[in-house]
């Protein structure tokens, strides 16, 4: 076996005796479905590698790629940041799902679900992920601003409340993917994504905006 790869039996072991990364490079609307426990979505187009990685502390960095692509993936990262010791999972996620390991996912839901939600469910909690900029153009009323950046901080995932049913969103999906991959490796899995992010939201006309004046 190329000696950057390892098996499904040893990304097993590795995960219940040592302290390690595994990062998702497979495309955001696939990891919503079905990924490995405790691994963190890049998405496939590589925008927030730098940043995720840059934040990375643990010695051991494993890719999940899509069956095919483990030679693509360890470029993609070996390349921008070779510093690393970059492993990847032999035959991908697919050999993992195969071989009927655990898996987890996130639950997906849409804007008019959130509408119908809103009013009903004291415990409810929007989460907006977006910049300061965007927050405070538009956003849900009554929402919590946590930008994605702040969520690397682990004693701001402790705060949320395990009563709380946090709606992340942000501007259109992709970091409400990551950030939700965040918050369930540290053990928070009340949470759900509203698909679409803000752009969503904003054509449901149901649920409470709060505007900076002259903004539209």
């Amino acid at each position: 076996m190329n000696s950057n790869r390892i098996s499904v039996e040893q990304l097993s072991s590795l995960i219940e005796k040592e302290p390690l990364y595994m990062l998702d490079t497979r495309p955001a609307d696939a990891f919503v479905e079905r990924f490995i426990p405790g691994s963190v979505s890049a998405g496939s187009s590589g925008k927030y590698d730098k940043w995720i990685v840059e934040n990375i502390a643990d010695p051991l960095v494993v890719l999940i790629s899509e069956a095919g692509n483990e030679d693509e993936a360890i470029a993609r990262f070996q390349t921008a940041f070779p510093s690393i010791s970059w492993k990847v999972l032999d035959g991908g996620f697919e050999a993992w799902e195969k071989a009927s390991c655990p898996l987890d996912m996130i639950i997906e839901v849409e804007a008019d679900e959130l509408a119908l939600d809103l009013p009903h469910d004291p415990s409810l909690q929007v989460i907006d992920l977006r910049g300061e900029e965007e927050f405070e153009a538009a956003h849900v009323t009554k929402a919590q601003h946590i930008p994605l950046a702040e969520l690397i901080d682990l004693a701001t995932i402790a705060n949320f409340d395990e009563d709380q049913q946090l709606y992340l969103h942000c501007g259109g999906g992709q970091r409400s993917i990551l950030a939700a991959s965040l918050i369930k490796k540290q053990g928070v899995h009340n949470l759900r994504v509203v698909a679409g992010g803000f752009d969503a939201i904003q054509r449901e006309k149901s649920i409470p905006i709060t505007q900076k004046p002259g903004h539209s």
